[in-house]
């Protein structure tokens, strides 16, 4: 009797695991029959919802890892002195292969041949690359300002067409530069390619600045080149001289009203980044300091000189109107004023300095 009963409780608890695995399998058979349910097919590739799905779920990872990979670029190119645009450059080159990366794997997973697509999509790429030649125009020109170092994030720049600005960053397809007046332009990376450029902070290295200005013709020269250089040692932003960077004061012409001179100094780098505040306070201290010295400043005039009056000239029409000729002026005394421009002439050129070596850790 016993073995009897233990061979019942044993066939029983074999036909409830039986039971319960016939109960696991029709949801795994219709989970089965779901995932390879055909939605369409390409050509003799039929497209299941499971492989869809497991498409979707590839290229989801692989968009998570770019951002994660892109977040990290950015968060070392933040960090970073020196290389920030190859950064820039190498994040988005990741974010995108990666991204790319997961399109490609999400197509294979859904079981899409991609090699029989190849006609169509070389035929494709052609027609995209014609309408986007543009775009890979400006991005390898972006590629080429980034390799080349000749334009840098915070340089002060100014374009063929007169536009300046501060870089403020140099993406793939532009440049975008802020101006002065807090006004973002944003400039095809092409345009720094194919024309000049002029860059004011190449180097970190401060310019010459060109100051023009005026005094009557009846102005002692030695004076007024006094009073300008006195006056532009006084603003704050004037670096101090060296043999080599001196300020000074040409003259440069004979206008119609006055002569013209240009004060030549050299401001600190910051100073040189806005052009119209600087030249403003240089114009201000002139003023001044000729206004100080009584030194007339020349405006538009016009003499007229008659020939002949009551059919008389000379001194005989002075004698009609009962006029004496006046005196002849004195001639000013200029005594001997220093010549900057001779001087500046007279100094040899300095050679010309040798390329930077270019370390790949600084690109």
């Amino acid at each position: 009797m016993s073995n009897d009963c233990l061979t019942g409780k044993r066939n029983l608890t074999e036909s409830g695991t039986a039971v319960k695995a016939a109960a696991l399998a029709a949801p795994m058979a219709e989970l089965e029959d779901i995932r390879g349910y055909v939605l369409f097919a390409i050509g003799r590739t039929p497209v299941t919802l499971g492989g869809i799905a497991a498409g979707i779920l590839v290229f989801t990872v692989a968009v998570l890892i770019a951002r994660v990979a892109g977040a990290a670029l950015r968060r070392l190119r933040g960090r970073a002195t020196h290389g920030r645009e190859a950064l820039y450059i190498v994040e988005k080159l990741t974010t995108y292969g990666l991204t790319l990366v997961g399109v490609v794997a999400g197509l294979s997973t859904v079981g899409l041949n991609l090699s029989s697509l190849a006609i169509f999509a070389g035929a494709v790429g052609v027609g995209v690359g014609l309408g986007l030649q543009g775009i890979v125009k400006e991005f390898v020109s972006g590629l080429v300002l980034i390799f080349d170092r000749v334009l840098n994030v915070g340089d002060y720049v100014e374009l063929e067409d007169g536009k300046r600005g501060l870089v403020q960053e140099i993406a793939p397809r532009a440049v975008r530069i802020r101006t002065n007046d807090n006004i973002d332009v944003i400039v095809p990376n092409s345009k720094f390619i194919d024309g000049p450029v002029v860059n004011w902070t190449l180097r970190n290295r401060t310019s010459r600045i060109h100051i023009p200005f005026s005094v009557a013709y009846a102005s002692d020269r030695r004076k007024v080149r006094e009073v300008v250089l006195e006056a532009a040692r006084s603003v704050p932003f004037t670096m101090p001289e060296t043999e080599d960077r001196r300020s000074q004061v040409w003259l440069t012409g004979f206008g119609e009203s006055g002569l013209e001179f240009e004060l030549l100094v050299w401001p600190t780098l910051d100073a040189v980044k806005r052009p119209g505040a600087m030249k403003a306070a240089y114009n201000w201290a002139i003023a001044d300091a000729l206004e100080r010295a009584c030194v007339e400043v020349p405006f538009p005039q016009m003499d007229v000189r008659l020939r002949s009056l009551f059919g008389q000239e000379g001194d005989r029409a002075l004698e009609a109107l009962r006029l004496d000729a006046p005196d002849a002026p004195e001639a000013v005394a200029h005594g001997d004023a220093v010549n900057d421009a001779a001087e500046d002439l007279a100094r040899p050129l300095p050679e010309p300095e040798p390329d930077e070596p270019r370390s790949p850790a600084r690109i």
